[in-house]
């Protein structure tokens, strides 16, 4: 059996879009009969919700989805993230250039913007937090999308 393809999403404060793209591709990994070969976490740049559950409105969404992400718990990123998963894809550029700094400093995984993989001609997942519903909408329709473009990418990696 080979090693598991490790994917880390990371977001701002780990409540809203990460756990979203952590729940997500979860299921989508699931569905493809591929969770056993490939680790998924998520975490938050800063360091406010560590040990909280993802925001009520996002979990209220994934689950709307089918998508359970009440039991996630935030944490923080580090640095050893960067030496110990595969991908790790962030949610905006503000988290990316975070993300890099210590990249530049320690070497390991280098940080890209989750939506690459995504073909809805958006670069970054808006921050839903101080919106309405729609934005956990939003959130997740972008999530989604990526999250087929990636899984793609991880099977060619696995043949």
């Amino acid at each position: 059996m080979t090693t598991p393809v490790k994917v880390l999403f990371v977001c701002l404060g780990n409540i809203c879009r990460s756990p979203s793209a952590e729940g997500v591709f979860r299921r989508v990994v699931q569905q493809a009969g591929l969770d056993d070969q490939v680790t998924i976490d998520s975490c938050g740049t800063g360091d406010w919700h560590v040990g909280k559950a993802p925001d009520s409105r996002a979990i209220a969404a994934a689950r709307e989805r089918g998508v359970d992400i009440g039991h996630l718990r935030a944490r923080q990123f580090s640095s050893e993230d960067l030496d110990n998963f595969d991908y790790v894809l962030v949610m905006d550029r503000q988290n990316l250039e975070d993300v890099r700094d210590v990249w530049r400093q320690n070497g390991g995984t280098e940080p890209v913007l989750f939506l690459r993989f995504g073909s809805s001609g958006y670069d970054e997942v808006p921050d839903p937090y101080y919106g309405g519903n729609h934005g956990f909408e939003q959130v997740l329709d972008l999530i989604s999308d990526a999250s087929e473009g990636l899984l793609q990418r991880i099977r060619e990696q696995l043949v």
